[in-house]
């Protein structure tokens, strides 16, 4: 029994879902080997091969896997995975858009967006935006399965495992790479920071976001908001937290303006301490928070930015 873990970078830097993916595989058992595919990429492979608990490193460097299109990727694990008993990737953006293309091709069922493995065939995932957990068990022969990396802890730093250079890959037909638009900021990237404060439709407009800024800076967190912030036109789609939105589990999260939907509720009930605020007293985000604060969210961010 071996797992082939598919490491999630972009090229430039391996992300701390990967190490969490491997403490996630460790619960398996059995040898796990890293997948590093992009291009350009052999120092990513190095600093997979730290990570505690992998046997070995498998680096496919080619173009074609420079943007990790669904097509193509899904067709190197397709060629891979026939070698392992599980293949896992993050329920990140770029494993939900590869991985069922993986399962499909290899006529197994893909597991989805699992938050506890109890043995090597039963695994726990959310269902019902996360209103219940279902514990699943299956007998297919290929286990497809992606991972939410913010229900793991990341495996150290004190590992050598070896790294293999395979020449695997080729163009796939049909789809090519145009263009990419991203966000760039000076701030945590969401999915990954330790502290993360999110407005909501309390936050009134767009510019009330500045109120957000200063304590962020301050507090070296992230910032995002609700999903009803962003279909307000308030902040853009990226910023969204929630079931539609990014997964996250920081150490802190401070909900401001939020009342607690639970499309909301389902993308940041696993963060560590919980602060909300809120001029709402019955609003659900106090139910899930560790620590609530009511009142004027104009007056009481100030005075925390002050006192910070």
């Amino acid at each position: 029994m071996s797992v082939l873990v598919y490491a999630e970078h972009d090229n430039h830097q391996l992300k701390s879902e990967t190490a969490k993916l491997v403490n996630a595989a460790s619960k398996i058992g059995g040898d796990i080997h890293v997948l590093v595919a992009g291009s350009g990429c052999e120092a990513l492979a190095q600093a997979a091969a730290k990570i505690a608990g992998v046997a070995k490193v498998l680096l496919v460097d080619n173009e074609h896997f420079s943007h990790q299109l669904a097509e193509n990727t899904a067709d190197l694990l397709v060629e891979m995975g026939k070698d392992y008993s599980h293949l896992m990737a993050s329920a990140s953006t770029t494993g939900k858009n590869f991985m069922p293309r993986v399962a499909a091709l290899l006529d197994v069922a893909q597991l989805s967006d699992v938050i506890d493995i109890i043995s090597a065939d039963t695994f726990v995932r959310p269902i019902y935006a996360g209103n219940a957990i279902a514990t699943v068990q299956s007998q297919d022969t290929i286990k497809v399965m992606t991972v939410r990396a913010s229900a793991f802890d990341a495996s150290p730093e004190s590992g050598d495992a070896a790294v293999a250079t395979l020449a695997l890959g080729g163009a796939a037909k049909g789809a090519q790479f145009v263009a990419e638009e991203l966000t760039e900021s000076a701030r945590p990237e969401l999915g990954a920071a330790e502290v993360i404060i999110s407005g909501g439709r309390g936050m009134q407009n767009g510019e009330n976001f500045a109120l957000l800024e200063g304590i962020a800076d301050k507090l070296g967190a992230a910032i995002g908001a609700s999903r009803a912030a962003v279909d307000a036109g308030f902040v853009p789609n990226d910023m969204q937290v929630g079931q539609t939105g990014k997964i996250v589990a920081p150490q802190l999260y401070i909900a401001v303006g939020i009342s607690g939907a639970i499309q909301h509720l389902a993308g940041m009930k696993d963060s560590k301490v919980i602060v909300a605020i809120n001029k709402d007293e019955e609003a659900p985000i106090f139910q899930v928070a560790d620590y609530g604060l009511v009142g004027d969210l104009f007056e009481i961010l100030p005075e925390l930015e002050k006192s910070l």
